[in-house]
């Protein structure tokens, strides 16, 4: 009898055993959530309307018990919101908890859920300011998690097979959603419900990942994450940027508007080549002369925004976005006037970053 007891320990123990060295053998992936479309809820299966950031981290984690034969998994809520109201305070909190995480050794990599509609934006503004080489991967869905045919559990496990693959590591923070793997500075929204909403157009896709099967075309072309300047250790609030949408006849007074109500900087989404009306011109000059900074942007989807083209910035004090589009823009312009003024190193900035 005593020896069959000892047996039977010894069998427990042999598959605890096994199991810890199975788990050894996974990369640990955290999951921060923050809300969005990905999080959100509707009463029926089919019906448009919903609302966002209903429901948490364990839920979203659970729906998708196939992660945990890719990695060991953990999840933190640090926002629970729609991403229309994603903000510099939430922005903040998530680069601290990012940072914190990838400095762990215990930690591989990092996936971030989060609504679609700031995505560009809370994306790139990581792959400003994390201090890390470890894959950071983004996440989201245009379907609530109630909806028929949901994207989200897939997008989670798709984001979580990218965040496990030491392939990823070096290549900014990505965002993975739809089987397509993106740089944060490259992709855009196109469309306001299709499912393939996301669109690479002006460097294309970084990779695809197909039920975790990942292939990788490319690497970012320009500096990000731990080769960044940028350091967010400390902030505790980022300068006001204002975005001005030009338009035929736009009236000059909201960038006048602007300007008295505290912008530190200000992001003209120009036609064309970045280009805006006389009156917009010489209010943005008496906003330079106010000390204010503006950046040329575009409001067409692809293209850049060169330099003396259309508007002399040398003589007018502007700065050219180059390939950002006004919200990226706004992004670099708030965390290069933590460094300077200066509108020469701005330029570089966008440039360079």
């Amino acid at each position: 009898m005593i020896h069959r007891v000892v047996q039977h320990c010894l069998c427990l123990l042999l598959v605890v055993l096994a199991a810890q060295a199975q788990a050894a053998d996974k990369p640990n992936i955290v999951i921060l959530a923050t809300g969005g479309t990905i999080a959100g809820s509707a009463e029926s299966q089919t019906q448009a309307g919903y609302t966002s950031g209903q429901v948490g981290v364990d839920i979203l984690i659970n729906a998708v018990p196939q992660i945990k034969d890719i990695a060991n998994i953990s999840g933190e809520q640090v926002a629970n919101v729609g991403s229309q109201d994603m903000s510099d305070a939430i922005w903040l909190k998530l680069a601290a908890r990012v940072n914190a995480l990838a400095a762990k050794s215990d930690v591989d990599g990092i996936v971030i859920t989060h609504g679609t509609d700031t995505l560009e934006e809370t994306s790139y503004f990581l792959n400003l300011v994390v201090n890390s080489s470890k894959p950071v991967v983004m996440t989201a869905a245009m379907r609530p998690s109630t909806a028929l045919s949901a994207d989200g559990p897939l997008n989670i496990y798709n984001a979580v097979a990218v965040a496990a693959d030491k392939n990823a590591a070096n290549r900014g923070v990505l965002v993975v959603a739809n089987d397509d793997i993106h740089g944060a500075r490259s992709f855009t929204k196109t469309s306001t419900t299709d499912v393939q909403t996301f669109k690479s157009i002006e460097y294309g896709l970084v990779g695809v990942s197909l039920y975790g099967q990942n292939r990788w075309f490319r690497g970012p072309f320009h500096k990000h994450t731990n080769a960044s300047e940028f350091s967010v250790d400390g902030v505790e609030k980022l300068p006001r940027v204002d975005v001005i949408y030009i338009t035929a006849d736009v009236s000059p007074d909201l960038i006048t508007a602007a300007v008295s109500n505290g912008a530190k900087g200000i992001v003209t989404a120009g036609v064309g080549n970045g280009n805006m009306t006389g009156p917009a011109l010489e209010a943005v000059k008496a906003a330079i002369k106010d000390g204010v900074v503006v950046v040329r942007a575009s409001r067409v989807t692809s293209g850049a925004v060169g330099r003396n083209v259309e508007v002399s910035d040398d003589e007018t004090g502007s700065v050219a976005a180059a390939e950002l589009h006004p919200a990226r823009a706004r992004v670099l312009l708030k965390l290069a006037l933590l460094k300077t003024t200066d509108t020469a190193k701005i330029q570089q900035y966008f440039y360079t970053y």
